[in-house]
């Protein structure tokens, strides 16, 4: 899986601490400055790999981003520095629980070493747990179509929100075990 090749980290990028998976929280100030930087330079790749700039997470302002309903989990450098994060939020009503995973970014400064599949691992059997999980991709985007693949994630019918975005849309029903190995 290409998340879960390791690279050398080039000179001077400090080493995530492994596994260092910590609960973020927005309302401190310097961790969603952390946060927004990160996640704009990965959504700059991917609209790269996908053909679409106009992704809503890309020019999401910082107020904004701090102004969604949802949770959020990194993992952390040695020195502190957010190298890769997940959002989600779960609503539990009178049907069943789903969660929904709003976006999962690596800075891509630390491609490659399988900080995705270790917060996405944390996030479904420590955090979740049980019910329904959702997540989508653009359709393009390989690596993460492969990431959700190799977790147990099944591919549902894609979507196109915005002409000229394909989205892969993926779902996931924990409770009867854990997430793949993959």
């Amino acid at each position: 899986m290409p998340d879960d090749v390791p690279a050398p980290a080039p000179a001077g990028v400090p080493t995530p601490v492994d596994p260092l998976v910590r609960e973020l929280d927005l309302n401190d100030a310097a961790v969603a400055a952390a946060v927004h930087e990160a996640g704009r330079r990965a959504y700059a790749v991917e609209a790269g790999i996908i053909g679409f700039d106009g992704i809503p997470a890309l020019r999401e302002s910082l107020q904004d981003m701090r102004a969604r309903p949802l949770r959020w989990l990194g993992s952390l450098t040695d020195d502190g520095r957010v190298a890769a994060f997940v959002a989600w939020q779960t609503r539990a009503g009178a049907g069943p629980r789903v969660t929904w995973i709003d976006r999962v970014c690596v800075d891509p400064a630390f491609f490659r070493r399988g900080l995705a599949t270790r917060l996405l691992r944390h996030l479904l059997t420590d955090v979740i747990g049980s019910g329904e999980v959702r997540v989508s991709t653009g359709a393009a985007n390989r690596p993460a179509t492969t990431l959700y693949g190799g977790l147990g994630f099944h591919r549902t019918a894609d979507s196109e929100p915005a002409p000229g975005l394909r989205m892969a849309n993926f779902v996931l029903h924990l409770g009867s075990g854990r997430p793949a190995d993959g």
